[in-house]
């Protein structure tokens, strides 16, 4: 086993990612790896945390054919998980085709002393610790995994189509009026999921106060029509970083379930979209960044604040069906707010965007309201109506993973639901039965028919 540690160690010009060349080992510089199937926010609660260890967090991310050997399919890609890995606001760079059994010799070239990784075991094929040469060397971190949330998990609700992970109210149950158990239990459960959106707002060191956190609250979140212009107020709920002199503020909107490629490159596209209006506007001259940080701001920055809004579970459930969405609103909002394209989060946002909710946002009336290409809920109507009366509306274009949203990645498990299913018995998880994988899929079927009809109706 001893040889196993150095085995397949790339040569100068055969590793992944640059440098070719060795780099001096820092304690400050920190390897996490994994296989990131599926960009939930317990990978980013592991990275969130091993980024708070050091000053650069360098991310292995396994191949396929690895994950593949030593603990079954993946639902994602490696193009899919890297551009989930390079979107999470801690992550400093992404190293894909890292070894399953964590490596000396690959996390010592990148210049890492320490390797973290939660307090779970997580074996190779052989029923052997991945990390067990690290550990022997002394280079081992421990942080805590994150409760409540893995891919596992999330394959389950697919397979048996449960909803018990849905949220009626996400401001009733963080103050602990809502959600299972008596007060004390309810109280305590809302005080860690605040706690964990204040965390998740961290800046790119995982130390210091970032994003903003807001949410709406209204008399109904679901409206009838593009019309409906439903009162309501906002609520601060981690008081981050506002808008700087001469940032554009930019709106973006939706469901975010299992929040994917699809989503991460629709928010990409958008930073870049404000990028080139940017540089059209002469923001990255010279005497334009001088004047910007000579000005108290700090560092330089983008030309773009982007403010995205996530709608509610009962929103996605009424538009789909099923037990979409799949995420609860907390998780899908922690997944967004992991991503370092996007600078605010409003939560319970409207379906609707009508006039008085963006023109009450705190710091400001947008100047865009984006909408991409990946579709998921069908609709009646549109509801970008009054964003385009106030001439604010605009679209991203097609993307390579525009295809990519909560009902593809169902498909691929229901595709390969075998090898899933024995996935989840070797986690020691609950199967499907047939019975629910054929309810399942009949429902999905149901939910094609209905949006057809709705497409045609609109």
């Amino acid at each position: 086993m001893a040889n196993l540690a150095n085995q397949d160690v790339p040569k100068p010009g055969e590793w992944p990612v640059d440098p070719q060349e060795d780099v001096p080992v820092s304690k400050d510089r920190i390897w996490i790896d994994g296989c990131f199937d599926f960009s939930h926010h317990g990978h980013a609660g592991a990275m969130l945390q091993a980024r708070r260890l050091g000053k650069e967090l360098l991310v292995g991310i396994h191949s396929d054919q690895e994950i593949l050997e030593n603990k079954g399919p993946t639902v994602m890609t490696l193009e899919e998980r890297v551009s989930a890995v390079d979107a999470c606001r801690w992550s400093t760079r992404s190293i894909p085709y890292a070894p399953y059994v964590t490596s000396l010799p690959w996390i010592s070239h990148y210049g890492c002393h320490y390797v973290v990784h939660g307090d779970d075991v997580t074996s190779d094929s052989s029923g052997e610790d991945c990390y067990r040469f690290v550990k022997a060397a002394g280079r081992f971190l421990v942080v805590k995994r994150t409760p409540g949330i893995s891919t596992t998990d999330l394959v389950g609700r697919m397979l048996l189509c449960t909803k018990n992970h849905f949220i009626k109210s996400l401001t009733r149950t963080l103050s602990g009026e809502e959600g299972p158990g008596n007060p004390e239990e309810r109280s305590n459960v809302g005080k860690e999921m605040s706690l964990r959106i204040k965390d998740y707002a961290s800046d790119e060191t995982g130390l210091q106060p970032g994003a903003l956190v807001l949410s709406w609250s209204e008399s109904s979140s679901i409206p009838t029509n593009s019309s409906s212009e439903g009162a309501g107020e906002y609520t601060t709920l981690v008081d981050g970083l506002r808008p700087k002199p001469g940032q554009r503020i930019v709106y973006v909107d939706g469901g975010f379930d299992l929040f994917s490629s699809g989503h991460i490159e629709f928010l990409h596209q958008v930073t870049k979209a404000e990028e080139v209006l940017g540089r059209r506007s002469g923001w990255y001259e010279a005497a334009a960044i001088q004047q910007r940080c000579g000005a108290g701001n700090g560092d330089d920055y983008r030309p773009a604040y982007v403010v995205a809004g996530v709608h509610d579970d009962c929103v996605i459930s009424h538009w789909k069906g099923i037990n979409y969405p799949i995420m609860n609103i907390f998780e899908r909002g922690l997944c967004v707010l992991q991503c370092r394209y996007i600078n605010a989060v409003i939560f319970s946002a409207p379906f609707v965007p009508t006039k008085a909710y963006l023109t009450n946002i705190p710091f400001g009336t947008p100047h865009a309201v984006y909408h991409g290409p990946t579709t998921f809920m069908p609709l009646t109507y549109d509801p970008y109506v009054t964003a385009k009366d106030l001439g604010i509306y605009q679209e991203i274009g097609n993307h390579e993973f525009q295809h990519v949203n909560a009902g593809e990645i169902v498909q691929r498990i229901l595709r390969s639901r075998q090898m899933y299913e024995e996935r989840q018995k070797k986690k020691g998880e609950k199967a499907a039965g047939e019975e629910a994988v054929r309810r399942r899929e009949d429902m999905e079927t149901e939910a094609v028919i209905l949006e057809k009809e709705r497409a045609v109706n609109r």
